[in-house]
């Protein structure tokens, strides 16, 4: 029970803090969408903007954190805060070298990297172009972006999770305050070329903000030259899988994007914006889970409490099922008018506004495996073993590749959106397979009564919100908030009718009732 009451104190602070960050970065796509568009600027921007993206997902919160907390976390708990704090200056010392290097070679070799990437391209030597100078001019947002990441791993190992989660609103700010004051005074290929600009302080001000917190809670970041230390290499050794896992993730990334730049101007922009979209529920309540579920599984690991880890772990895959079900259907049945209300204006037309609408419907229907593969994930973190999840990886990769190449055929950005659906719940099924081999029984029945109790309630607030939102009685902004309040609270109320105990488990945590009954 109190494992569970940790859980969602912990990952509340998360999803308020991401809620706010991603309010900002709803605004700023939407200035962005603004003065862009979704052709050929925005095109360029986003493809190269996931370049410096993947190094950032290897050395940061893909492989570099899963492999620092469960280390971090040991030594937290196990040795003295010297032995600790010496930990973190050597990682710190390490890091900030390794990603010097990196951003110059990146710079060097941008020409190379955006023909691989965005291969498409070739054959608009501008747009190609464009790409390869707006790559150059965002790498450097590699090294502040990944340092912020190893503050945010400390930070959460630390229990602190509010200023992490909203940390990653500086990009938000540095592109919204370049977009209104700075923009208009540029012509267009210098506007798209001073946003890219503009994510190097976006990624500075990420680290900055995270460090007041950390230097509060007792710590620092200092340079140490001992790159014999034992951590050190025990996090090097975790993360070559993790980074494995990441390179695959990114293929897998990479391959969207290389058959996007096949689709025509726009496949790549209504790719990014629907992603985005399905990433707001996904970010509040499944990775706030994800973000919280690690450290406390890694110290219940640390000090052998495997029924506390599995406490953890179950309360976390129910409660991402319960928070984004519900979601996945609202945005399957509202997902036009969300994506008009925030986009379509200016430049963005309502032909973009129906591929990134199409693009959605299908990515959204992956959203609970997206949360679920996070969490079980972890777990293998949590035990030290980053190589289960690798090897799984690789087999979704390749099931990945070929739905792309068949579903694009069929349904363009949808099918691409749809093959990524798809592979989040092999990927779930197969960690969920390994894990039960190795930790027994993870209380599979609950979660199956959990499931169907969020499906129903879900299905009951679809209706309702579609049925709204059909009426046109009002604006359309108006009519989609109502659409949105009416569903929420439908969900809220027949969930309860059918005695969710994650809703009521989060209704006892907002009102600080104790009631053992709603822990189970």
């Amino acid at each position: 029970m109190e494992e569970i009451k940790k859980v969602v104190k912990y990952a509340g602070s998360v999803s308020f803090g991401t809620a706010i960050s991603r309010v900002f970065g709803y605004i700023r796509d939407m200035l962005v969408a603004y003065l862009f568009g979704a052709g050929m600027f925005a095109d360029a921007f986003y493809a190269a903007f996931r370049i410096p993206n993947l190094v950032r997902r290897m050395l940061g919160e893909g492989s570099f954190s899963p492999a620092l907390i469960p280390v971090f976390s040991e030594y937290l708990h196990t040795k003295p805060k010297e032995e600790a704090q010496k930990l973190i200056d050597v990682v710190f010392t390490i890091l900030t070298l390794l990603l010097i290097v990196i951003t110059v070679l990146g710079m060097f070799f941008s020409p190379l990297l955006v023909k691989i990437i965005a291969y498409g391209f070739t054959s608009d030597p501008d747009k190609l172009q464009l790409t390869i100078d707006l790559t150059r001019l965002m790498f450097p947002f590699l090294l502040f972006i990944c340092l912020a990441a190893m503050l945010q791993a400390l930070l959460n190992t630390l229990n602190s999770f509010f200023i992490p989660a909203f940390a990653p609103a500086n990009l938000s700010f540095a592109e919204i305050i370049y977009v209104l004051a700075i923009a208009p005074l540029l012509s267009p290929s210098n506007q798209i070329k001073g946003l890219a600009i503009s994510v190097i302080f976006g990624g500075l001000g990420h680290f900055i903000m995270q460090y007041p917190t950390f230097k509060q809670l007792g710590w620092k970041l200092r340079f140490n030259f001992n790159f014999n230390h034992p951590g050190v290499k025990k996090i090097a050794l975790l993360m070559i899988p993790s980074v494995i896992g990441i390179s695959v993730d990114q293929i897998n990334s990479f391959v969207d994007t290389i058959c996007a730049s096949f689709l025509g101007d726009g496949s790549i922009t209504a790719l990014y914006y629907s992603n985005r979209l399905m990433q707001l529920p996904l970010a509040i309540f499944g990775l706030a889970m994800a973000t919280v579920s690690l450290p406390l599984m890694s110290k219940a690991v640390a000090q052998n409490n495997i029924d506390e880890m599995k406490q953890t772990l179950n309360f976390s895959i129910r409660f991402s099922i319960i928070a984004l079900l519900p979601a996945t259907v609202g945005l399957m049945v509202i997902g036009m008018p969300v994506v008009q209300v925030l986009f379509e204006r200016g430049k963005f037309d309502r032909f973009a506004t129906i591929i990134t609408n199409q693009a959605l419907f299908y990515y959204v229907l992956g959203l609970p495996a997206y949360a679920i593969s996070k969490v079980l994930a972890n777990t293998f973190f949590s035990f030290q073993d980053t190589k289960t999840p690798v090897k799984i990886a690789f087999v979704v990769m390749f099931m990945h590749v070929l739905l792309c190449v068949a579903l694009m055929r069929v349904l363009g950005v949808g099918g691409l959106a749809l093959a990524t659906a798809v592979c989040s719940y092999i990927n779930v099924i197969m960690l969920a397979h390994k894990l039960r081999l190795r930790i027994g029984r993870m209380g599979i029945k609950t979660i199956m009564v959990s499931t169907a109790k969020g499906l129903a309630a879900s299905a009951v607030m679809g209706l309702i919100s579609y049925e709204i939102i059909q009426l046109n009685f009002a604006p359309l902004f108006i009519s989609l908030i109502i659409s949105i309040l009416a569903g929420i609270v439908s969900f809220i109320v027949v969930a309860k009718l059918l005695k969710s105990p994650e809703i009521e488990q989060l209704q006892n945590s907002l009102y600080k009732k104790n009631n053992a009954k709603n822990c189970q």
